[in-house]
């Protein structure tokens, strides 16, 4: 079984929903306290032994190629003034061996699309797909328990979680029988049904194992919803010729792609940080009787 070593990250998104805050900077350099999204992103893929990080950028993401580029003036000045921890923090950003390509999105025509934009760097592999607005806190990454279910199963696997059933028009909502815990055989998926058209209330969360044969169907679809090509609708030829196998994850998610899941992640990382967590902890309890409309 060949291992994953290639992660593709489709960060060509306009970020509307956070305008004016994006209009001149890519909404996965929006920070959780002190790391931008595609930070959090290109780590938990390098914690799954990713050694490629191909990123399908669109104009205006410059500030994602130069946050991972070296900064030679930034480094000096830090040095000069003895800020040595902020210094390996900036260089450590990625470790040696770790590469970057970056693949213009000529047009937004969607994920399925962005995902074809890397065929020609991930030839007839397997490979990975993460996208940052999912931000998933977990002790074990969720692509790297991900890619130990992979070294079990094989196939493609596709993270999924149980969602509300009003939320189904939100999400991709599988079909699929349990293998074994945890692991479900998907038969169908269907992109965002109306909660009285959804099999079930497992709803395809921002990561992806893929055969490479996914590029076959992705070439050859028309366009789907909202005109896009859609990943989905690739899958779901996909699982009519191969395993593709829908894994639940351990970890807490965060729709960073919503100002509210935004927030949420904000407040709990910033509650483990290890230089903020008391202070912060302090300061929520001053301010939550307040909130509640309530005199301390």
């Amino acid at each position: 079984m060949q291992k994953i070593t290639k992660a593709i990250f489709p960060v060509a998104g306009l970020g509307t929903r956070f305008l004016p805050a994006t209009k001149a900077s890519p909404k996965e350099m929006l920070p959780v306290v002190d790391k931008p999204l595609i930070q959090y992103a290109a780590e938990e893929a390098v914690a799954a032994g990713i050694t490629d990080l191909i990123f399908i950028t669109g104009r205006g993401k410059r500030a994602i190629e130069d946050h991972f580029d070296k900064a030679y003036e930034l480094e000096a000045e830090l040095l000069a003034h003895g800020k040595n921890k902020l210094l390996k923090q900036v260089r450590g950003l990625l470790p040696e061996g770790v590469r970057c390509a970056y693949v213009r999105q000529a047009e937004a025509l969607g994920l399925g699309h962005a995902v074809l934009c890397a065929q020609h760097l991930i030839g007839d592999e397997p490979f990975a797909v993460i996208l940052a607005d999912d931000l998933i806190d977990s002790p074990t990454p969720v692509l790297k328990q991900m890619v130990q279910a992979y070294a079990k199963n094989g196939g493609s696997i596709i993270a999924v979680q149980n969602v509300p059933p009003g939320d189904t028009a939100s999400y991709g909502i599988v079909s699929a029988d349990g293998v074994s815990p945890g692991i479900s055989r998907l038969h169908g998926i269907v992109e965002k049904p109306k909660p009285e058209d959804a099999p079930s209330t497992l709803g395809v969360v921002g990561r992806y194992i893929l055969s490479p044969r996914i590029f076959h169907f992705l070439e050859n679809l028309g366009r789907g919803a909202g005109g896009e090509i859609q990943l989905t609708d690739a899958i779901g030829r996909l699982l009519r010729e191969e395993s593709v196998f829908g894994y639940e994850f351990q970890g807490t998610r965060y729709d960073c792609g919503s100002k509210l899941g935004y927030l949420k992640a904000t407040v709990n990382y910033a509650l483990k940080h290890p230089d903020l967590a008391e202070d912060f902890r302090t300061f929520l309890d001053e301010v939550a009787p307040h909130m509640h409309g309530r005199n301390p």
